[in-house]
């Protein structure tokens, strides 16, 4: 909720552009850290504990920026709020992967990631409002007790096939030798480089509409690309089949280096809002699509650390992000950043349309939807 605002708290307390970036940066080493290991948890011991770790981390964590103004503890706290999404976007992803057949599997991933946008439209909006009426205390404390119910909402939570993880997953493949499968290194790259874009934006959004002077607060540039990315989930979902995953991710990372070029060139509130639609709309194409293509081509006993292993790739990215582009802003500012992030994600784009498949041919066909997943697993493990 207060992340979009996180920034200007940083900012308020002291903090120069590079410093924000390095305290912001904090949150993906803490990704980095925890994800392996949180993955093999989800493997071994079940969905639930791993859901379970990163709510109640989404409790504690703003309790921590709400008790000091210390940049180094500020960073500590980041690292440690970091363990939340790392245990959260792949316990929720396999949990669902676990329930759902492989061929609805797309359709209800894409409904189910809607809680995803739709608390990111709600979340900045009311972030904003708290902010501007109240402070920051009550931002803070508010987001800590929607973190506290998550939790108690989990607790209802019952797992498929528990018993079977546990005894698959003993003894498979270690977490980082998945990367050896292309299967898994070329999606992971991919996410690596759409990573640095997207920790640009997160950190940097808000402080670059403060230096251009734009009258628009930077909650409703999120909630206007959570709004769109809640419509293209819904979207995936109803034609994804249709259409082919290849196809809807193709479009998703092209929307989104479109929405890059835009935040680039952007003078008015409705150019960033346009961006912001975009941005959007492209994430809420590619994040369904990656988890059923990334569910598709794992066991149960390897999902997790399968999808551990590729958003690593994004974690790793936002946490090259923050403080590299933080520095370059100290130098150049805000906007050069976002040309730089524009030719990342084409570079996302071009290593999907030509490596998603086993060769050049296979590649063009899965990424335009003429052709099918050659990675899709029946029940072969990934070796």
């Amino acid at each position: 909720m207060f992340l979009p605002t996180l920034s200007l708290y940083l900012d308020h307390v002291g903090g120069t552009p590079g410093q924000v970036g390095q305290v912001m940066g904090g949150f993906t080493i803490g990704l980095l850290l925890f994800r392996p290991r949180l993955a093999n948890l989800a493997d071994r011991q079940g969905r639930k504990p791993a859901l379970l770790i990163g709510l109640g981390v989404v409790a504690l964590a703003p309790l921590g920026y709400a008790l000091t103004e210390s940049l180094p503890l500020l960073f500590a706290v980041r690292v440690f709020h970091g363990i939340s999404v790392a245990a959260l976007t792949l316990a929720f992803s396999a949990l669902v992967a676990d329930i759902v057949p492989g061929e609805g599997r797309a359709e209800v991933l894409s409904y189910m990631s809607l809680t995803t946008p739709t608390g990111m439209c709600l979340g900045p909006a009311l972030g904003s409002t708290l902010l501007e009426n109240y402070g920051f205390l009550p931002l803070f404390l508010t987001s800590s007790a929607l973190g506290g119910l998550g939790f108690l909402l989990a607790l209802w939570v019952k797992e498929v096939g528990q018993a079977d993880l546990a005894k698959n997953a003993t003894g498979k493949m270690p977490f980082w030798s998945l990367l050896k499968s292309p299967a898994v290194h070329i999606p992971t790259l991919m996410m690596l480089l759409l990573g640095l874009a997207f920790g640009n934006l997160m950190t940097f959004t808000a402080l670059y509409l403060q230096a251009e002077a734009i009258p628009l607060k930077a909650g409703y540039f999120f909630s206007a690309a959570a709004v769109m990315g809640f419509v293209m989930r819904l979207f995936s979902g109803l034609v994804g089949g249709k259409l082919g995953r290849g196809l809807l991710m193709s479009l998703g990372i092209g929307a989104y280096g479109v929405a890059m070029v835009i935040m680039f060139l952007a003078r008015s509130p409705q150019q960033f809002l346009l961006a912001a639609i975009i941005e959007g709309g492209g994430f809420g194409l590619v994040i369904p699509c990656l988890a059923a293509m990334l569910a598709d081509r794992s066991l149960p006993e390897q999902r997790g650390r399968i999808f551990g292993v590729c958003l690593l790739g994004l974690d790793l990215g936002g946490a090259i992000a923050a403080p590299l582009f933080g520095q370059i802003a100290n130098s150049l500012g805000y906007r050069p950043l976002f040309a730089i992030t524009a030719v990342m994600v084409f570079l996302s784009l071009l290593l999907f349309v030509t490596r998603s498949s086993k060769d050049l041919a296979y590649s063009l066909r899965f990424a335009l939807g003429r052709g099918e997943d050659v990675y899709a697993l029946s029940s072969k493990r990934l070796s």
